[in-house]
């Protein structure tokens, strides 16, 4: 059986008939779980499970787990604070701030495998220049700093045994509106935006697993949003870019993404422009896509297999290790909550 190349959002703390049902589609690849998915330790636990062994291959499970503003799991797990507070951080202290680039990408990572999530899609890339959705989840407004915390942030979740997701290419961060509820344009030529907001993933490249890509109008380069653009995808992304990993859309039912039609357009066009997965998170959505789809999709098998998590320890073991085992562990849990509380005006 092959892995379809749709990731899904289901509505509950548990696996419904129809969810099911969904996960058993032939376009369906896996899921992205939300604060919703979420009641406690032993329901989610099941939940999971139920997940994985849905279907065959497992479906790939992915989750936003950034920290700050955007953190769908919270209790029982770190309380991670947003990447804008190492940006902040750096201009006092560069080297202490590194070192807590890599613990948060290595606590998040290996939290999340530990409860069976593949993938959390991080880090954000995009720089802090304005825009109201991206702000303080951003690591710095220097392209630079991006980078340099980028790397090591990149480096703490490789060695958990996660795979990394750089978002949202070519860059979010520039432009005020919200694409989830707004249609957004960046007006720039793209000579201004490869010598900014491009500037992380053209250096980050070979060391991500997967990008995201957003939901945004570069006119100068392409009428279509990045997502739909083999301009983008092919030609930029591919060719000068020279990268080779995973190409995730953004969820197809934010506002900026439905330009151009319906779901089932939408789910062709981004395949084929050039992106490998795509994302339907509102179980609406799903329901209508997966009801709409008249012909098979993308075999999506070899990309999700590369996403798969390598996880390191489980979540008993992670508990006896925080408990009674490595001191280091629960104290880079605390200086990651303790970093949080020194900025409150960026925290969750």
């Amino acid at each position: 059986m092959n892995s379809g190349p749709i990731l899904i959002g289901i509505p509950g703390t548990r696996l419904d008939a129809a969810s099911r049902d969904q996960l058993s589609h032939p376009a369906v690849g896996g899921v992205v779980l939300f604060s919703r998915n979420y009641a406690d330790g032993e329901q989610f636990d099941r939940l999971v499970s139920d997940i994985r062994e849905s279907s065959d291959p497992r479906p790939l499970i992915c989750i936003d787990q950034e920290g700050g503003r955007v953190q769908r799991l919270t209790q029982g797990f770190t309380h991670l604070p947003p990447l804008g507070v190492l940006g902040n951080l750096a201009c006092s202290d560069p080297q202490k701030a590194l070192d807590m680039a890599y613990r948060h990408g290595r606590v998040m990572a290996t939290e999340m495998l530990a409860v069976g999530i593949d993938l959390s899609f991080a880090p954000v890339l995009d720089l802090d220049r304005g825009s109201c959705v991206i702000g303080d989840r951003a690591l710095s407004a220097d392209p630079v700093e991006v980078i340099r915390l980028g790397r090591a942030y990149l480096a703490g979740m490789h060695d958990s045994g996660m795979k990394t997701t750089g978002k949202h290419f070519p860059g979010h961060g520039s432009i005020v509106a919200d694409s989830h509820v707004s249609d957004v344009s960046d007006i720039r030529s793209f000579e201004q935006i490869a010598a900014s907001d491009l500037l992380p993933f053209r250096e980050l490249s070979g060391e991500l697993d997967a990008l995201m890509i957003a939901h945004v109008v570069y006119p100068e380069v392409d009428l279509l949003p990045a997502g739909y653009s083999s301009r983008w995808l092919k030609s930029i992304l591919r060719q000068d870019l020279a990268y080779r990993g995973v190409v995730f859309s953004d969820d197809l039912g934010m506002h900026a993404a439905k330009s151009v039609g319906n779901l089932v357009e939408r789910t062709r066009l981004c395949l084929d422009a050039g992106c490998d997965l795509v994302l339907v998170c509102k179980p609406e959505d799903v329901q209508e896509l997966l009801g709409g789809l008249d012909e098979p999709l993308n075999d999506s098998s070899a990309a999700i297999s590369r996403l798969y998590g390598r996880p390191t320890v489980n979540r008993e073991e992670l508990a006896v290790v925080d408990r009674e085992g490595i001191k280091e562990w629960r104290r880079w849990r605390q200086s990651l909550e303790e970093l949080g509380a020194q900025f409150p005006g960026e925290s969750r």
